[in-house]
């Protein structure tokens, strides 16, 4: 039923909790996985020159490869075939839209299970993803960790 499984992953340890999920869901379908990090756009500063802003952009991609790397590790040793990505912009627009441009099946996401004002205030990427995407999502719902 699914071939390709997305798991968006922001370098939190909120989001790798839906890493075992994703994992067994292409272990049960013999899905490749896929990992997902988005760098969410950089404004340009006042003081701050187009060079620097380029350096910090470059750095923040060095650190998402290095994080996908490992990451990609850990889920090959649990014998699944995995590929990743980095893309530019806000998480659930580029979630949705890489979904929509690699043939995904599933989106796995956790949510921090936000409710009333706060979520109002602060939004959700996995509430907006739900609504956004054209393929099915399960939401790991987690609990903050302190």
């Amino acid at each position: 039923m699914y071939k390709r499984v997305l798991l968006p992953l922001d370098g939190s340890k909120l989001a790798e909790r839906a890493l075992p999920h994703a994992i067994a869901q292409a272990q049960g379908f013999g899905a490749r996985l896929v990992l997902l990090r988005v760098a969410e756009t950089i404004p340009h500063a006042p003081g701050v020159s187009a060079a620097d802003l380029e350096r910090v952009k470059r750095q923040i991609v060095t650190w998402a490869q290095e994080y996908l790397e490992r990451v990609t590790e850990q889920v090959q040793e649990q014998g699944v075939q995995v590929e990743s990505a980095i893309v530019e912009g806000r998480p659930n627009v580029e979630i949705t839209r890489f979904a929509e441009a690699s043939s995904i099946d599933l989106i796995v996401l956790s949510s921090r299970g936000r409710s009333g004002f706060s979520r109002w205030l602060l939004g959700s990427v996995a509430d907006r993803v739900v609504r956004g995407a054209t393929v099915p999502v399960l939401l790991v719902r987690v609990e903050t960790l302190h």
